[in-house]
C-alpha cells in the first residue's frame, strides 16, 4: 500500500510513520507540512534518523492522492474538511486523526462552535466497536479519551446493564499536542495532576454517541479529564453503576463474550497500568465490583499515541485493505 500524510509534523504524524515503519505491506510516499516544506522529516522526529529520510512537501491534496491508495489526514480540527473531499473525490482511501468527521454534522457545530463545511458521514473507527469497517473508504479516527472510555464501558451497555456511568481519566501531556502551552510548561506539570474542563470537555460527544448506540436508553454519561506528569498513555476509571446485581462471573463472562476474538483488548484480572501499554496498540481492561453498591469499577489502560490515534488508524488501514488488523501493529509495551 502507498501511504500519504497529510499533516506529518505532529505527535501523530511522527507516530503514523514510527509504526508504519515496522508494517510489511506499507510504503510512504508522501509526507506533507506546510510550515517545514523541504526540511528533512527526521530534523522533527530525529527518532526516524535513518528510518524515515523523506522530505516534507507541501502538495496538494490531488496531488498526495495521485501518489497514494490511503491518505492519512493528521491535521487540526477544521483543517480535514477542507482536504477531505479532495482526496476522496480523486478515488483513495482515508483515514482522518482530526474530529471532522466523528460527529454528527449539528453536533459537531455545536461542539466545536464552527460550521461544518463538508456534512459527508464517516465510520467511526473503534474496530472493537464497528464490525462495518472493512467495506469503507473513508474513517474518522476516533479521539483519545473516548478511545479508552468506550471500550470500557462497551459491554455493559450493550448488555442494557448501565444506569449510569461517571469517566474520570488521566492523561500524558503528549495528548494535548505539540506546540507547548500553560498545561504542559514543566512547572505547572511537574508533580502535579491538573483537572480541566471538567464538566465540558469536547470528547464527551464523542462517548456519548458510541454508548447511546450500544444502548438507547442510556442517557446519564459524566466525562472529566486530567492532565498528568506523564508523556503517553490514558488511565481511564469508568465508575458503572448497574441497574442489577452482577457476580464477577457475570461480568467476566460479557466482557470476554464481548471482545471475543478481538486482539487488541486484553482483559486481565487486577488493575491495569499505563506501563504495560506504553508504545503498544493494547488497550488493557480490568475490573472490581463494589460489592454491597451498585457499582462496578472498570479500568482501561492505552497509549493515547498508538490505539488512541496513531495505531488505531493503522488498524482501520488494515481492515480496510483485507490484512489482519494484526499486521505491524503486533508487538508489546514497552518496559519498564
Amino acid at each position: 500500500m502507498d501511504i500519504g500524510i497529510i499533516g506529518g509534523s505532529g505527535y501523530t504524524g511522527g507516530e503514523l510513520m514510527r509504526l508504519l515503519s515496522y508494517h510489511p505491506e506499507a510504503a510512504i510516499k508522501a509526507v506533507t507540512s506546510r510550515s517545514r516544506k523541504g526540511q528533512k522529516v527526521s530534523d522533527t522526529h530525529p527518532h526516524l534518523r535513518k528510518i524515515c529520510d523523506m522530505e516534507f512537501e507541501d502538495l496538494q491534496p490531488e496531488e498526495v492522492a495521485s501518489r497514494c491508495d490511503i491518505v492519512f489526514t493528521a491535521v487540526p480540527h477544521g483543517t480535514a474538511m477542507q482536504v477531505v473531499p479532495a482526496l476522496l473525490d480523486a478515488g483513495v482511501k482515508v483515514v482522518d486523526l482530526s474530529a471532522d468527521y466523528r460527529l454528527k454534522t449539528d453536533v459537531f457545530e455545536k461542539t466545536y462552535k464552527m460550521k461544518h463545511i463538508d456534512p459527508r458521514k464517516a465510520i467511526y473507527g473503534i474496530p472493537e466497536l464497528h464490525p462495518e469497517i472493512p467495506s469503507q473508504q473513508f474513517i474518522a479516527n476516533p479521539g483519545c479519551y473516548p478511545t479508552g472510555a468506550s471500550l470500557a464501558a462497551a459491554p455493559l451497555a450493550k448488555a442494557g446493564l448501565i444506569e449510569r456511568v461517571v469517566f474520570d481519566s488521566k492523561s500524558g501531556v503528549s495528548g494535548a499536542g505539540v506546540e507547548p502551552s500553560e498545561v504542559s510548561h514543566y512547572p505547572n506539570m511537574a508533580e502535579n495532576i491538573q483537572a480541566y474542563k471538567l464538566t465540558t470537555h469536547r470528547h464527551r460527544a464523542e462517548i456519548f454517541q458510541e454508548l447511546t448506540r450500544l444502548d438507547g436508553g442510556l442517557k446519564s454519561i459524566c466525562f472529566t479529564p486530567h492532565v498528568i506528569p506523564s508523556v503517553r498513555g490514558i488511565l481511564t476509571t469508568a465508575h458503572i453503576f448497574v441497574k442489577k446485581e452482577l457476580s464477577e462471573e457475570d461480568v467476566s463472562k460479557i466482557y470476554n463474550d464481548f471482545y471475543k476474538d478481538r486482539p487488541f483488548i486484553r482483559l486481565i484480572k487486577g488493575i491495569p497500568m499505563l506501563g504495560n501499554v506504553r508504545g503498544s496498540n493494547f488497550c488493557d481492561i480490568g475490573f472490581e465490583i463494589d460489592k454491597g453498591n451498585d457499582r462496578i469499577v472498570v479500568i482501561s489502560a492505552i497509549d493515547n499515541l498508538v490505539k488512541g490515534a496513531s495505531g488505531q488508524a493503522i488498524q482501520n488501514m488494515n481492515l480496510m485493505f483485507g490484512l489482519p488488523e494484526t499486521t505491524g501493529l503486533w508487538h508489546p509495551g514497552l518496559a519498564p
